[in-house]
Formats: C-alpha cells, structure tokens, sequence
C-alpha cells in the first residue's frame, strides 16, 4: 500500500474523531486525549514499518510540534478568562504560582536527586520541567470559552488551574535556564547565577510582561476602536487573526531574548481586556481551541507510538515510584499547602490540588534542554517525563469528568440553598 495515502486516510479519521470525540466523550469518565494516546501504542505495534517516533533522535521537530501547540493552547486560555486581573480576584493563581510551584520544583528535585540518583543539572531540569500544570491536555478541568457577562457565577477551580497553566508554563523556563547553564558551567553558582538572574530571569521576564501588554493592546486597539471600519476586525469576525496575534506576540518577544510563552498569554488577557463583554473573544477563542486540538492530536498519538517503541525501555520500579509521586503526593500535597486559608473551600482546593496536569509543555522543557545543553541522563529524564505525561493524560482523564461534575452539582445544590435563604416567606 503506499504510505502517502495510508497517511492521508490516517489523517482524515484522525481530524474526524477529534471533531467528534469531545462530544461523544462528554459525560464519560474517558478524554480525548486517552483515546488517542491508545490509538497511537496500537498504531505503531501493529505497524512495524512506521518509522520509530524515538523523542531524541527527532527532537527538532517534537520542538516546533509542541512549541506550537503550547502557545496557541495559552492564547486560548488568556482568552477564556473572564475575570479582572487583580491581586484579590487572581489570589489564588497567585498562590498557586508563589508557593505550590516552588514547593513542586523542590519536591522533584530532591526525588530526582536523592532516588533516581541524577546529578544536580538533571534534577534541576526534571523538577523544571514537570512544574507547569498544561493548557494542553486539560480541557475538561478549565475555563470553557469567554462568555459575555464576566465575573458572573464563575467556577473557582475551573479559573485558578486555567490561569496557573497559563502563567506557570512561561515561569518555568528561567530554571529550565538555570539547568542548562549548571550542565554546561558546573554547579557552582559562580559561575552561572549572575548571568541567570540579570538575563534569564529579570530581562527575559521582563520583555515577556513588556511586549505582551504592548502587542495586545496595539491589537486590542485594532480590533475594536480602529477608525476605520475596515480595520475592526472585531466587526468581521475572523477568527484565525487569533494565529496572528499568537505568533506576533511570541516572534517579537523570541527576537527580544524573552519569555515568548508569557508574552503570547498577557497579549490574550490584554486583548481580552481591551472589550471584555464584545463578542469576537468567543470567535478567537473557538478557532484557536480547533487548532490547538488538532495538534494534540498529533503529539499525544506520537507519545503513545514512542511509549511502545522504546521510549519507557529499562523503566525502573523507583522510576514508575517517582512518576507516581509527582503526581498523587507532591502536586496534591504542594497544593493544597499553597492554597490554605485562601478563598477557596476544601472541596474546592482538593480539586485544585489534585488536578496539577502535566503533559506537552513537560515534553517541550525537556526536549528544548536536551539539543541546548549537557547531560548525561537522557534515557532517564526521557523515561520519568514520559510516564508522568501518561500518567496524568489516564489518572486526570479518568477522574476529570466524573469530579468536575460533582463539583458543579454541589455549587448549582449550595446556589439553590442560598437562593431559598434569600427568598422572603
């Protein structure tokens, strides 16, 4: 058979179900990404001529390939928000960014070190790495799609784990930095933490904040207030400008040497806030989910080839204890450590804890490392990463239905309670 139409048959069942699937999936305790996460450990058992989707040897392209999908994946999560960005309204993102993720970091570190025996530059890459919870894989735990009417009966859990995702992944790459340069420069902190805290932290940041707001308010500008009326684009409900703003925002901000991925998730509230109640938030947010979509189609379909084609080869039991670690005691634990007397209720703050999903921004951390700096371990960083993404797409693909459902059936239960106390006899 030739392989170019097999690949175009592949193809079109593969885009297809990733129409179909979120709907057919939505009341079962089973995601999308699972479905394909199989699809591809079948594909590429039963098909021994598929090429070997080896993540080292192909690392250039898993770069681009999850690059692209992180930042359209945290346009749509700016997008979505619908809150006011305040100390007081994003108090809980806060907490879970100043204290949760250090306390994550720390955690992994020390396992990585201290069981898996890494030396410190690996461990300081696998706790970087697995410290962003993922705009990607986690659509059934966040904020839907941007409504007309902000601030109004909005889900606390369902906020925090989509604002977290969409700022940690940009906060995890200065010790992404920090680990190449310990790989190449030694531990020392000599000599490299002079250099990470001028360049890769202050000035970096700093660009991403700087040119994320300046980008989506030039934007927000055109699209709404512009002029002239050929210049709203907000008037003519193009969604793909949603791609435009995407990748200006992160091009401008790469060429500056800052963080790209915070810059792309600023410019996304930025435009949001520009006109918070207008309509064509909903036609950016929609084309931008379709893309993102297709694209975690692809990279979870190659996770799962890789997982039966050497990717987990020589697993280790004190590896599969470290994955399980992660992400049933470190992230819950870090959790709901960070959000104690917080806004949030217990329920509430059990959800958010336990739901720290992990999974395309990991595989890019780890494979943006690896090409730019020195360490020895590959096959063992590769292993961890790889078992906590799968991990986290079966435990967190399972329960996220099912918990979310409980969740909001206890808020409409606490509404209507609240509703007849209010109602005079």
């Amino acid at each position: 058979m030739d392989p170019g139409s097999l690949l175009y048959t592949g193809a079109g069942l593969a885009t297809l179900a990733a129409a179909l699937l979120p709907r057919l999936l939505d009341r079962v305790p089973v995601s999308m990404p699972m479905v394909f996460l199989g699809a591809g450990a079948l594909t590429f058992s039963v098909i021994p001529q598929l090429p070997d989707p080896d993540p080292d040897r192909h690392g250039t392209i898993l770069l681009y390939l999850t690059e692209i999908c992180v930042i359209i994946s945290l346009m749509g999560a700016g997008l979505a928000l619908n809150r006011v960005v305040g100390l007081r309204r994003w108090a809980t993102t806060w907490r879970l960014l100043a204290i949760t993720m250090p306390l994550s970091m720390l955690a992994v570190g020390l396992l990585g070190w201290g069981v898996l025996g890494l030396g410190v530059a690996a461990s300081v890459l696998l706790a970087a790495a697995l410290a962003p919870t993922d705009p990607v894989l986690a659509s059934e735990v966040q904020v839907a799609e941007p409504t007309e009417h902000p601030d109004t009966d909005e889900d606390e859990a369902r906020f925090a784990l989509t604002s977290e995702a969409g700022l940690n992944d940009g906060l995890a790459f200065p010790f992404t930095y920090a680990a190449i340069a310990i790989s190449l420069a030694g531990a020392a902190p000599s000599g490299w933490l002079p250099h990470w805290l001028g360049v890769d932290v202050l000035w970096r940041l700093g660009c991403g904040l700087a040119i994320g707001v300046g980008v989506g308010w030039l934007l927000g500008k055109l699209f709404f207030s512009a002029p002239s009326e050929k210049f709203r684009l907000a008037e003519h409900a193009e969604g793909f400008v949603a791609l435009a703003a995407t990748f200006l925002a992160y091009g401008v901000t790469e060429l500056a040497e800052g963080y790209g991925f915070v810059a792309v998730f600023v410019c996304a509230c930025t435009i949001r806030a520009a006109e918070r109640h207008h309509g064509y938030h909903q036609v950016l947010h929609r084309y931008v989910e379709q893309a993102e979509r297709m694209l975690t189609v692809v990279i979870v379909f190659l996770l799962g080839g890789a997982a039966v084609s050497g990717l987990l080869a020589g697993l280790r039991w004190s590896e599969i204890g470290v994955a399980a670690a992660v992400l049933l005691l470190v992230r819950p634990a870090a959790g709901w450590i960070g959000l104690l007397r917080g806004k949030t209720g217990p329920r509430e703050r059990t959800v958010i804890a336990f739901f720290g999903v992990r999974g395309v921004g990991s595989l890019f951390y780890i494979t943006y490392a690896l090409q730019k700096g020195d360490f020895a371990d590959h096959g063992t960083i590769w292993r961890i990463v790889g078992l906590v993404v799968i991990g986290s797409v079966l435990i967190h693909g399972l329960s996220a239905s099912p918990v979310m459902w409980f969740l909001d059936r206890k808020r409409r239960q606490k509404g209507g309670e609240d509703n007849a106390a209010k109602t005079p006899v």
